[in-house]
C-alpha cells in the first residue's frame, strides 16, 4: 500500500480521490462508526469548486447545492430589508465559478465518497489508528481492528484532536476563547420560505441575533446560528427556540436534526510533515467558522499533497509544508479578522469579500502580475476540430500541462500550444481565438508555461 489516510472528512476523501485516480494504493480509515450527518462547513469557495471540477465531482455538487440565499432581515419581528453576504459576480473567461456555493458538509462528503468508490476505494468505518512507527522506507501502523499495516506514507486528516499530530508530538499553537460560544444546528421551521435566509434580532441590537440559512437538498431544513450564553442549556431544541423567541421572531421550530456548540478556536500546527507522515485539514489548522475557510483550506491541502506523494521526490514533499503552512497562516488571519468584527458587532461582520474565495492563494516567490506559484486561470480556446474548449479542460487530470504561446507545443504528453488568432492548429494545438489566454497569463509570443497538476504555475520562461 502506498498511502494510509486517517480521517474520512472532506480533506481525507479529496486526497483519497486524487491518489486513487493516479493509480496509487490507498486506504481511508475513520474511527467513527457512521458517517457524519450535519451541515457544519456548508460554504464551498470558488477555488474549491475548481478543484472539484478536476476531480470529477463538480456536477454532483452543483446539482445538490445552490448559491447563498438572500437574507430577509427582521427586527422585533418586522421585515425591514433584504441583504446578501457577498455580491453575486458574473463568470468571466478566467474565473468560471466566481461565487461561493452552499452545500451541507455531510452532503459534500457523500459526493466525495461516491467518487472515491467509483475509483475502487471505500471508507473503512470503525477503524481507528492506534499508533504507528516510521523508518526510512515507510510507516507501520496499528489499527483498532487488530490489523497492522505497512504504507509508504501516512496522512493525518483526523481533525483538530488528531491522533496523528499528537503521536508526532507536533505543537498545535494558538488559542481557544472560552468566553465566546456559538450555537449551530440543523432545524426545521414552520412558515419559512426555503428560498430565503433569515436574520432575526431586536431593533436596539440589530447585529446580535439568530441566523437561519436554508440548506439546499434538504427540504425545509435551515442552519441555525446564534450566540450561546453561559447559563443556557446545551444545544437542545428548547434552547434554540428560546433564542428565536427572544428576538420576537414569531417562528416555531419543529425539528432539530444536528447541533453543536463551537468556541473560537484558532490553531496552527508547528509542522505539517515529519518524515513520511503528513498533516492536513483540521489536523494541521483549525479555524473559526467566520468566512467559511476551514473545509476549503483542507481540500486545498489535499489537492496540493496528492501529486507530490505520487511523485515522491524529496524536494516536492518538502514543498508541501512550505506552501500550505504559509497559506493556512494567511487564511487564519482572514478568519480571525472576521471573528473580531463579529465580536464587536461591526456593520460589515457578515459581509464576505474576495479574500475569502481562495482564488488569490499563491505560492509565488517573485513579483509580477502572474508568476510561478500563482493560480493558473481558465480561458476559452478553439481546438483543431473547431470546437471551443477551456484551458481547464486541457489541465483536467493528474498530469502537468505545457503551454507555449505563439509556437508549437513541446513534444511531450499533454502539451498544448496556444496559437495566435488566425493560425490553423494542427495536432494538439489550440487557438486563442479572442486573446483571452494571452491576457489571462500576461503572455506574449514565445512565453512558455508549465502548469502543475494542482492548477498552479510551476514555471514561466
Amino acid at each position: 500500500m502506498d498511502v494510509l489516510i486517517a480521517g474520512a472528512g472532506p480533506t481525507g476523501l479529496t486526497l483519497g480521490i486524487d491518489l486513487a485516480r493516479r493509480g496509487l494504493g490507498v486506504r481511508v480509515i475513520d474511527k467513527a462508526s457512521g458517517h457524519f450527518a450535519g451541515s457544519r462547513g456548508d460554504g464551498l469557495q470558488p477555488r474549491t469548486l475548481e478543484v472539484f471540477e478536476d476531480l470529477g465531482v463538480l456536477d454532483a455538487v452543483l446539482a445538490q447545492g445552490s448559491l447563498a440565499a438572500t437574507v430577509r432581515v427582521h427586527l422585533d419581528g418586522t421585515h425591514v430589508m433584504d441583504r446578501r453576504m457577498a455580491e453575486r459576480l458574473e463568470a468571466t473567461p478566467d474565473v468560471p465559478y466566481p461565487n461561493a456555493w452552499v452545500l451541507g458538509q455531510s452532503q459534500t462528503a457523500g459526493v466525495l465518497r461516491d467518487r472515491l468508490a467509483e475509483l475502487g476505494v471505500r471508507v473503512e468505518l470503525g477503524t481507528a489508528l492506534v499508533d504507528f512507527t516510521q523508518d526510512e522506507d515507510g510507516v507501520t501502523a496499528r489499527l483498532s481492528t487488530g490489523e497492522t499495516v505497512r504504507a509508504s506514507y501516512l496522512v493525518g486528516a483526523d481533525g483538530g484532536r488528531s491522533t496523528v499530530r499528537r503521536a508526532l508530538g507536533v505543537p498545535f499553537q494558538g488559542t481557544t476563547d472560552e468566553t465566546v460560544r456559538m450555537l449551530l444546528g440543523d432545524v426545521a421551521a414552520d412558515g419559512l420560505d426555503h428560498a430565503w435566509g433569515y436574520w432575526f434580532a431586536r431593533a436596539d441590537a440589530p447585529q446580535v441575533g439568530v441566523g437561519l440559512s436554508p440548506l439546499p437538498g434538504t427540504p425545509g431544513l435551515f442552519q441555525f446560528n446564534a450566540p450561546l450564553l453561559e447559563d443556557d442549556d446545551e444545544a437542545s431544541l428548547d434552547t434554540l427556540q428560546g433564542k428565536l423567541d427572544a428576538c420576537g421572531a414569531g417562528v416555531r421550530l419543529t425539528r432539530l436534526d444536528w447541533s453543536t456548540v463551537w468556541r473560537p478556536n484558532i490553531r496552527l500546527a508547528e509542522r505539517f510533515r515529519v518524515g513520511r507522515v503528513f498533516l492536513t485539514g483540521d489536523a494541521a489548522h483549525v479555524h473559526p467558522p467566520t468566512g467559511g475557510q476551514g473545509l476549503n483550506t483542507g481540500v486545498q491541502d489535499a489537492y496540493n499533497l496528492g501529486w507530490k506523494l505520487a511523485d515522491g521526490s524529496p524536494e516536492l514533499l518538502d514543498s508541501y509544508e512550505d506552501e500550505r503552512r504559509a497559506t493556512a497562516q494567511k487564511v487564519l488571519a482572514v478568519s480571525s479578522e472576521l471573528l473580531r468584527k463579529h465580536r464587536e458587532g461591526a456593520a460589515d461582520a457578515h459581509e464576505r469579500g474576495a479574500n475569502t474565495r481562495q482564488l488569490d492563494v499563491s505560492y509565488r516567490t517573485a513579483e509580477g502580475r502572474i508568476v510561478a506559484g500563482d493560480r493558473a486561470p481558465d480561458a476559452p480556446v478553439t481546438d483543431s476540430n473547431g470546437r471551443t474548449v477551456r484551458l481547464f479542460d486541457l489541465y483536467r487530470g493528474p498530469h502537468a500541462t505545457h503551454l507555449t504561446f505563439g509556437a508549437p507545443a513541446p513534444d511531450t504528453p499533454h502539451a498544448y500550444a496556444v496559437l495566435r488568432p488566425g493560425q490553423t492548429p494542427t495536432g494538439p494545438h489550440v487557438i486563442d481565438t479572442h486573446g483571452h489566454a494571452y491576457r489571462a497569463y500576461d503572455a506574449s509570443d514565445g512565453t512558455c508555461l508549465l502548469i502543475r497538476p494542482d492548477g498552479y504555475l510551476g514555471r514561466r520562461h
